[in-house]
């Protein structure tokens, strides 16, 4: 998935205004303006789309962490440059404080299985031997459950 489309599925989800976009980079330490938030959420084929850094879907995915959770007392973690989906779902994880369980159950909401063995493979670090790498589709139906519980209710 481009750092776009889970941009654009995060504000969906959560009904985010551009206000409130600005705000989640601000959060995260980076000012933006609402036209570099515009040209991020448009559609590919628009002629001012642009293509998001991995940087700075951190830095909306960190203010997302501030925003729902709180600013972390002590030195703050360093800003990745390069990020995949497991990051993308380890983040969504401690934003919205996720057990387990809890995501597990929004698989099931987006009509995909997914057992405790497997995602505990996701969230693991690259370099442990059970790590598994977080394909598309799973990062896709996490953000559709997501959309699901939080959309409808």
């Amino acid at each position: 998935m481009t750092t776009n489309d889970i941009l654009r599925r995060l504000r969906y989800t959560f009904d985010y205004s551009d206000s409130k976009m600005m705000s989640l980079f601000a959060m995260g330490s980076k000012e933006v303006t609402r036209a570099e938030v515009s040209d991020w959420l448009k559609d590919e084929e628009d002629e001012a789309y642009v293509e998001m850094e991995d940087k700075m879907l951190a830095i909306f995915l960190n203010g997302l962490i501030v925003d729902k959770r709180g600013k972390k007392e002590g030195p703050q973690p360093e800003l990745e440059t390069f990020l995949n989906n497991n990051d993308v779902l380890k983040k969504l994880k401690i934003a919205f404080q996720l057990k387990s369980d809890e995501i597990i159950e929004l698989y099931q909401l987006a009509g995909k299985k997914v057992s405790k063995h497997e995602l505990s493979a996701f969230l693991r670090r690259p370099t442990q031997p059970q790590y598994r790498e977080l394909m598309d589709q799973y990062l896709r139906n996490f953000l559709y459950g997501l959309q699901l519980k939080h959309r409808n209710s």
